[in-house]
């Protein structure tokens, strides 16, 4: 059962919020005249709706119906959110031949998505083939070939070897970096992509130049977020880019590496992140709150 449920925005930096939606266990009322949100000294008009249970939640429901927009638009970004959690074992297998548009969370099917960006977005292809160029010393080619049986393999050429080689022979960092890259260039990017610990499988080296496919990939509008343990990959964020966790009498709190003034004045100097990192500067700043 659900007991509280609400979203609410607030029109400036000042004023009192609109409760687009307010339900509590299956009972509440949504705004009715959501069109008019943005104009100035306008009421909110208010509908009393009972969804079918109490534990489904109203934004599901009313999300549905063209009438609630805002409702609509929230759902959405939450129902669009990428998890990635990348496994190098299901990326090497050749998959059956088939489609697909957007790689999955495990990344199985890389090859069906490499094929699809070959066919219908030529650019996001031949960038991602520049990146693996720039980012992995001695490839100068990526195809996804098709086999006798029907199915899609990917297959590498390292420009010291006539033959090109199939997934399963290639490191563990080649495959994920293509991977990565194959995500990072969907035509379509998620609202929110989450990548966990990205720094498995990777040369430690490839850190910072991952980071920058991640830097760019927001900057074209979509957010990501990075769990990591990895002082590389810190290495090639700014410090404004990170964040971590401290836990005290039960609480977890949120620090902002970009609001630390000694982290800030470190930094200034020629430090990297990664390496204040490894000497317990970020967690001492958690131990003194």
């Amino acid at each position: 059962m659900i007991d509280r449920e609400i979203l609410k925005y607030r029109r400036s930096s000042h004023g009192k919020p609109w409760h687009f939606v307010d339900f509590s266990r299956g009972r509440g009322t949504a705004i009715t005249n959501e069109a008019a949100y943005l104009l100035e000294a306008t009421e909110q008009e208010r509908k009393a709706y009972v969804l079918d249970e109490p534990d489904v939640l109203a934004i599901k429901g009313l999300g549905q119906f063209k009438e609630f927009q805002v409702v609509s638009g929230f759902r959405n970004m939450i129902e669009n959110w990428h998890i990635s959690d990348f496994h190098i074992s299901d990326a090497r297998t050749s998959a059956e031949d088939g489609f697909a548009e957007h790689l999955s969370t495990r990344g199985d099917n890389v090859a069906l998505v490499a094929q699809y960006l070959y066919e219908h977005h030529r650019d996001r292809f031949n960038r991602i083939l520049e990146a693996m160029k720039q980012r992995i010393p001695g490839i100068t080619d990526v195809e996804a070939k098709p086999t006798e049986d029907g199915r899609l393999v990917l297959r590498f050429q390292d420009g010291s070897f006539k033959d090109p080689f199939i997934a399963r022979y290639v490191s563990d960092g080649t495959i994920k970096m293509f991977a990565y890259l194959v995500l990072l260039n969907d035509p379509r990017p998620f609202p929110v992509l989450a990548i966990e610990e990205p720094e498995n499988q990777l040369y430690p080296e490839l850190l910072p130049a991952l980071a920058e496919e991640f830097r760019s990939y927001a900057e074209q509008g979509g957010q990501v977020f990075i769990s990591t343990h990895s002082p590389d990959l810190l290495n090639g964020l700014k410090l404004k880019e990170i964040f971590w966790l401290t836990k005290k009498d039960g609480f977890t709190k949120i620090h902002r590496a970009g609001d630390n003034e000694l982290l800030q004045n470190l930094v200034r100097e020629g430090d990297l992140p990664g390496y204040l990192w490894k000497q317990g500067l970020f967690e001492k700043v958690g131990q003194e709150e």
